[in-house]
């Protein structure tokens, strides 16, 4: 042991208490607050599947999920796993395009209804439809009520999109793709590259919409344009607000804010990819991404919001899932309403997310995208002690 300089104060602990003392306190703090991240438990619920797409719940628990190439499957809430049957005849499967967003309506209990969006053709034509479906009484057939929005573009079977919401007063949403045709986006009577919001009932526009004293019934239908491949949608349960995330070029995926207006995606001559996501040169006015990946893209797709004390630090986060980054992020807001991303979980441990939802018992669902040996897991979080 050395001796203390002669010359030289001798030191105290009392420093090195004080510091112990703060990190106690700041920890304390940080338990109190919610601010530690909790801690995850990965679940396979069910496997072997093929590209399931996206999933929702029913109210007494049985999560209903879509495959692209044309299966709607149930599991219920005691473990059980199943075909529904119903007539996809029509289903148009190609591409990016097929048995995509699935919706359970928020008015269930009273209408089971179930809402598909999926690309449809008739031998000679196709499109990209939402249609509405009941359940029978056992809940493992649907008979097709009506088709609700029709004629979103599909093309090659290239960025069919489709997501779809509910929001609290019923108001059915629809994410849609552009189909990778560059005129769609910026025109106001294509259904392609758009947010729509319709009547779940009949699929007009609601007269709240921008466009909603148009002359063409497509144009009412419109919330936002300007969009290239519209993947995830959610609303905010802190605030209300509604969100979107999309696929860029090689470059900048985005995620919005879901509000009216062009969000600047115009991929003329052609279909020019060399041109910005959001071209404030050319639309001063474009609303801006929150959040914008950058380059390399991470092929964003669904999101969800985290709700529930069970999810510590991660209360009121964004959980996005994406394709190409094989990971989920999770982004935090700020108050100048933009998102920062504030961890990047599971990289590469399932291969290619597709769907995030949050489930009725607060734990998060995801689903793989890769072609096949695909599974839908629960994420099950605990509190960071």
């Amino acid at each position: 042991m050395h001796a203390p300089h002669p010359g030289r104060p001798r030191r105290t602990a009392r420093p090195r208490r004080l510091v112990a003392g703060l990190a106690a306190l700041l920890l304390g703090l940080t338990a109190l607050g919610g601010c530690a991240p909790p801690t995850l438990r990965a679940q396979t619920l069910v496997s072997g599947l093929s590209n399931p797409w996206d999933l929702s719940f029913t109210p007494s628990g049985s999560m209903i999920w879509t495959e692209r190439g044309g299966r709607i499957m149930r599991r219920t809430s005691s473990g059980a796993v199943n075909q529904v049957q119903a007539d996809l005849s029509d289903l148009f499967a190609s591409g990016e395009t097929g048995l995509m967003g699935v919706l359970v309506d928020r008015r269930f209990n009273s209408n089971r209804r179930l809402y598909t969006c999926q690309g449809w053709t008739d031998g000679s034509r196709r499109d990209v439809r939402v249609i509405a479906w009941q359940f029978n009484t056992r809940g493992d057939a649907l008979t097709r009520v009506r088709t609700i929005v029709s004629g979103i573009p599909a093309s090659s079977g290239r960025h069919g999109g489709c997501r779809l919401f509910m929001d609290s007063s019923a108001r059915l949403y629809v994410a849609t793709g552009d189909a990778a045709v560059g005129t769609n986006p910026q025109d106001l009577r294509s259904l392609g590259g758009k947010v729509l919001r319709v009547d779940p009932d009949t699929g007009a526009g609601l007269s709240s919409n921008p466009f909603a004293s148009s002359g063409n019934a497509n144009t009412r239908k419109i919330l936002s344009y300007g969009h290239r491949n519209l993947q995830g949608i959610a609303v905010r349960p802190a605030d209300g607000t509604l969100w979107t995330a999309e696929h860029g070029p090689d470059r900048d995926d985005e995620i919005n804010r879901g509000t009216t207006g062009n969000f600047g995606w115009n991929p003329v001559p052609g279909y020019n990819e060399g041109v910005p996501m959001t071209d404030t040169a050319e639309f001063p006015g474009a609303v801006r991404a929150r959040w914008s990946s950058g380059a390399p893209t991470v092929a964003t797709s669904g999101i969800t919001w985290l709700t529930g004390e069970q999810w510590g630090g991660w209360q009121d986060r964004m959980v996005v899932a994406t394709l190409k980054g094989q990971s989920l992020l999770v982004m935090q807001p700020n108050a100048d309403g933009t998102l920062t991303q504030i961890d990047r979980i599971y990289q590469g441990t399932f291969g290619r997310l597709r769907t995030a939802v949050l489930g009725p018992d607060g734990n998060l669902y995801i689903t793989t995208s890769n072609g096949s040996g695909d599974r839908i897991i629960r994420i099950i979080p605990t509190p960071a002690e």
